[in-house]
């Protein structure tokens, strides 16, 4: 059965609660956006009729539909298809009358492709987040002394992939393989992460609908779904994705349940064999959530000394207001620990590490 219409007031709140999470995460353009439309928007227009009457749940937690016309107002700034839309974004200041009025002009002039973005869930490719799953890595390469072998669930454009491809600074420390254009520098509070060698054999993602960094659609599609007062987020993706298309990186199209079935079945002798994700898994239904957990846990139990299996994740939990929690699982022993958290966008990482390893 088809999902019934939200209610006009359920959609305006949506848009409330989004201008108050861009708020509370450093993008004062982009919650001023969501609250004027939250304020102002009206079924006169196609998007706004689209909008204001959308079929399932149009929350920040739901079907994100706030985001999904901020993204599709920004790929019109982006591409240079609304001059008149550039005009009143940053780093332009315009007051509320005229930059309503210039998007409201947008949803009349641009209907027919906003309804389009409109049909696509978000997409993001947070580089940052990178901060947190550094140490991570260097905590297993720290307990197994192995090569690793990488297997991204929810890779997106695959940015997450490239990490040992960026410069760090984590606090006190800097971390390098070679000079890189992507600088990641969070605020850093805790322990140190390790200090120890650390090789990639290999690495391979999967999403639903990955997308292509080395095709301009894709790449205007990431960028976006960047909050368009975040230049130095803009700046930083645009030199991943740079990275990554040069890398000649690609994500497979594919359910990770089934995915993650094929890459757990053979065993790698010599190799720690690491399975990660960051804010991907809240995703999965339910039932595809059991089953992942399931071939993981029968992939830890095949796993040995020589063989061995790590699970990586940065995702939300009931503590959201305090960022995401960041927890490590390995295998053979089964061995679970917290080691951290992080901001969603990576703007700080507060590490507390393996235990009994500083």
């Amino acid at each position: 059965m088809p999902e019934e219409p939200a209610t006009d007031e359920t959609v305006r709140l949506a848009f409330e609660k989004q201008a108050s999470a861009c708020s509370s995460l450093g993008s004062p353009f982009t919650a001023r956006l969501c609250a004027l439309a939250a304020e102002r928007l009206t079924a006169t227009s196609p998007v706004g009729e689209k909008t204001l009457s959308w079929r399932g749940d149009p929350s920040p937690g739901g079907d994100s539909v706030p985001l999904r016309l901020v993204g599709a107002l920004h790929a019109l700034v982006l591409s240079g298809a609304d001059c008149v839309l550039a005009a009143v974004y940053p780093p332009a200041s315009a007051s509320d009358d005229d930059l309503w009025a210039a998007i409201d002009n947008a949803c009349r002039t641009h209907s027919p492709f906003i309804l389009d973005r409109l049909k696509s869930a978000p997409q993001t490719n947070e580089v940052r987040r990178s901060a947190a799953l550094l140490p991570g890595f260097l905590t297993i390469s720290s307990l197994f002394h192995k090569p690793l072998m990488l297997s991204e669930v929810g890779a997106s454009a695959g940015l997450n992939l490239q990490w040992d491809h960026y410069d760090y600074r984590l606090g006190d420390r800097t971390w390098t393989l070679q000079p890189s254009p992507v600088l990641i520098a969070p605020e850093w509070r805790g322990l140190p992460p390790p200090d120890v060698p650390l090789h990639v054999e290999s690495r391979a993602g999967c999403d639903l609908n990955p997308l292509n960094p080395a095709s301009s659609d894709d790449v205007l599609r990431l960028l976006s779904y960047i909050w368009a007062d975040q230049q130095d987020r803009l700046e930083r993706t645009r030199f991943a994705l740079s990275i990554a298309a040069a890398n000649r990186q690609i994500v497979e199209k594919a359910d990770a349940v089934d995915w993650l079935e094929r890459r757990l079945q053979p065993v790698h002798e010599g190799h720690a064999h690491v399975i990660y994700h960051t804010i991907a898994w809240q995703y999965l239904p339910k039932a595809s959530q059991e089953k992942g957990e399931a071939l993981i846990a029968a992939a830890g139990a095949r796993a040995t000394a020589n063989a061995p299996l790590a699970r990586l994740q940065m995702e939300a939990d009931d503590q959201k207001h305090n960022g995401a929690a960041l927890t490590l699982q390995i295998w053979p022993s089964g061995e679970r620990h917290p080691i951290g958290r992080a901001d969603f966008h990576g703007r700080w990482v507060e590490w507390t590490g393996w235990p009994g390893l500083h």
